[in-house]
Parts: structure tokens; C-alpha cells; sequence
């Protein structure tokens, strides 16, 4: 799994001349390697669906499409983009804590394959709009385990949120789910937790939701087809050359996922992470009670991931050393460096004391693994800025 990391030549030769650098690099023959080699270490028959919310660019469905089984998508509007960048023929599934009456009707009208159901009032929507449409469709019951599970950055299950039916309520939702003519079940969907770095602990979690499946479909006479094991397959943020282990945590899955029902996963973050850089410029240089800053044009409102994630996003200084101005260049040198964008807000921080050599104004700041939830969950038209670059490389991108 290679770590996209341009120089500042290369960068110079994709970007707008014209003005400040702002952009996103995305190097697309990575991302699709990277989507080929996560594929072939998977159990026998498992499949593996690309999650759309962790970057939903036309150019990245597209590239990845050939590779994966299919896209998992959160909205309907996820839906449409994935049909128009990757054809009437792509294989969708669906899942998210909130439905409408329309979300169902475009879900049959777009033949995605299966809903995974989050709660009764969704169950009992989708049974209407199927029963109207004169159709049958494919649901999973999404399970919000009762915990405790392994620690990982985010967690949707085994503690009170707002994701899946609670496991003390499955049995209640599949007595519900007979009078459901117009659903079938399939399985159960499990996304307990999100960016996990511990392989085995999460092959011992998916282990165990497996064979909570099982036990579920003996017991109450259950066909059980499917078991969608999510995604949450760490990065570290903190180590950009760390790398989950998909190859041990599919050896340790091995042995429980034998025969059926047939594994699915639906993962983001760990495809597009590494293969994309944030690149902005150093527009000024300050020193503000005895702390140093270095302003950039950009920010939280195109790469919000770091403020979100209150952490330090790991980047390079590429130095640049054209300089236009006839006074003096201002620099820091071997200096605890603080990161701002351009938003009036002291919110507006991508990384804060950071020891740096040396930064000037116009060189470049480039932050690594920015291809997942960076300008996708981000505030881009707070304050009007103009919005960066977006520039696909390799073969992939034709």
C-alpha cells in the first residue's frame, strides 16, 4: 500500500500557476491497486463493497467500479451519484439510521440490491413503499450489539447511539418482520465500530457477530443468506506508514466465516485515505504571544477531518524558493508550528505545535492521507473562499 507524496515540482506541473496553491492530488492507479490487494486477501466468497460517504467523487467511483463488488451508500443522493458515474449496472446496497417514503421509492426505482433496516418505524416504511410498488425487497436488520466492544476511534455499537435496533430488540423486530410480506430477509448487518486499529481484536468482534448471527437464524428458523460485517479497518493518522493487517484479519476470520451465510464489508476510509494530499500555500508567517503560525490558503472549510478529529493531520513542508517581493522573506526555523486556514475562526486549525525546520511564506504545506472524509464532510462555502483544485491522476483517470 504505497503513501502518495508529491514534490513540490510535481505539484507546480498539476496546479493553477496563476494563483495561490490550493489543492487536492488524488492518484487513482494507487487506489485501485490498493482496492485489488484488500479484495485478494478476503476470505474465499467474501465480497467488498466501497463505502460512498468516504469520498464520493465521480472519478473515484468510476476508477474504483471495475474492482469492487459494489458501492454501500447512506442517502439517496449517494445513489444517483454512484449511478451517474458508475453506470445502471453497479451493484448498490444501502444503510443509514434515517428513511423516508422517497428514499424507498428511489432505492426500487434504482434497483439497489438490499436496505439494511436500522430501526421499526424503517422496517415498517419500507414494507409500505414495497407493498405499493408491487415488489419484494431485500433487507438486513441492522444490530446495535449490547457491548462492551473494542476500542477504535469512532463507535456506533455496543454503547447508546442512534445506529441499529438494539440487540435486546432483535427478536421483537423479527416477530414484526413476518407481517412484513413485502420484505425478505436476508441477514443481519453489523458496523459496531469505525477505524479500528487492532486486526485481531476486530477479527475476534466479527467473529463473534457472525456467530451471534447464526445462533439468531437457528433460533428462530431464519434463511440466513447474508452477514454484512461493515467496514471499520483502521489508519493511523498519527503514522502514515502503519498499515492495518487485511491479510491476519482475514487468516483469523478464516475459520468462522467457512461456509455460509456469505460475508460482505463496506469500507471507506482504509481505500481512499492514502492515495490523495491536501496541498495549500503559506500566504503568512506570524509569531502571536510567543506562539508561531503559519496561515494557509485553505483550511477546515475544504479538509475538515482534522479539527473534526482534534488531531495533529501528519504533513510535509515542500520548500519553494522563488520569492516575487522585494523586502525580506519571512521564515521560522526549528519551531513548534501551528497550522491555520484562511476562516475567521480559531477553530480553523489542521495541526498545532508541531516541531517544523523550517517553513516560509510560499512554501508549501502538504498534508498526507487526505483522500477520506476530508472534502467531503467539509463547510466549503463558509466565508466564500474559492474552493481548491481537484486534480486525478493515472490511467484510472481517462
Amino acid at each position: 500500500m504505497t503513501l502518495l507524496k508529491p514534490t513540490a515540482a510535481q505539484v507546480a506541473a498539476l496546479v493553477d500557476g496563476d494563483r495561490p496553491v490550493c489543492a487536492f492530488l488524488h492518484d487513482l492507479d494507487a487506489l485501485c491497486r490498493q482496492a485489488r490487494s484488500m479484495i485478494g486477501a478476503l476470505p474465499p466468497g467474501a465480497e467488498l463493497f466501497y463505502a460512498v460517504k468516504a469520498n464520493n467523487a465521480a472519478e473515484t467511483l468510476r476508477a474504483l467500479a471495475p474492482h469492487v463488488a459494489g458501492f454501500e451508500v447512506a442517502s439517496a443522493g449517494e445513489i444517483l451519484k454512484v449511478r451517474a458515474a458508475a453506470g445502471p449496472d453497479v451493484r448498490i446496497i444501502m444503510g443509514g439510521p434515517v428513511r423516508t417514503h422517497a428514499d424507498i421509492a428511489l432505492l426500487l426505482a434504482q434497483r439497489v440490491e438490499r436496505l439494511h433496516v436500522e430501526s421499526v418505524q424503517m422496517l415498517r416504511i419500507a414494507n409500505a413503499v414495497a407493498a405499493e410498488a408491487g415488489t419484494t425487497l431485500p433487507i438486513l436488520l441492522r444490530v446495535n450489539l449490547a457491548g462492551p466492544v473494542p476500542g477504535a476511534t469512532l463507535t456506533m455499537g455496543g454503547v447508546a447511539t442512534q445506529f441499529g435496533i438494539a440487540q435486546s430488540d432483535i427478536p421483537d423486530a423479527l416477530r414484526m418482520l413476518k407481517e412484513c410480506t413485502a420484505l425478505r430477509f436476508d441477514g443481519f448487518h453489523f458496523h459496531t465500530v469505525s477505524n479500528n486499529r487492532d486486526a485481531a481484536g476486530h477479527a475476534a468482534l466479527c467473529t463473534m457477530e457472525l456467530n451471534l448471527a447464526r445462533a439468531w437464524a437457528t433460533e428462530h428458523g431464519l434463511d440466513l443468506r447474508i452477514v454484512n460485517l461493515g467496514g471499520g479497518w483502521g489508519v493511523d493518522y498519527a503514522d502514515p506508514n502503519w498499515r492495518f493487517d487485511v491479510a491476519g484479519f482475514a487468516r483469523a476470520l478464516a475459520s468462522a466465516s467457512a461456509g455460509a451465510p456469505a460475508l460482505q464489508f463496506e469500507c471507506g476510509r482504509i481505500l481512499a485515505a492514502y492515495h490523495a494530499v491536501y496541498v495549500c500555500e503559506i500566504l503568512d508567517i506570524k509569531t502571536v504571544h510567543g506562539r508561531a503560525f503559519a496561515l494557509l490558503r485553505g483550511g477546515s472549510h475544504h479538509f475538515r477531518l482534522p479539527s473534526s478529529w482534534v488531531h495533529d493531520h501528519p504533513f510535509l513542508v515542500l520548500p519553494r524558493d522563488a520569492w516575487p517581493h522585494p523586502w525580506p522573506r519571512p521564515e521560522l526555523a526549528n519551531t513548534m508550528l501551528t497550522l491555520t486556514g484562511e476562516l475567521c475562526t480559531p477553530k480553523d486549525v489542521l495541526a498545532r505545535n508541531v516541531p517544523v525546520a523550517r517553513a516560509r511564506i510560499g512554501d508549501l504545506i502538504c498534508f498526507l492521507m487526505a483522500g477520506a472524509y476530508g472534502w467531503e464532510i467539509s463547510h466549503h462555502d463558509f466565508l466564500s473562499h474559492p474552493h481548491p483544485e481537484r486534480i486525478y491522476l493515472g490511467e484510472a483517470a481517462a
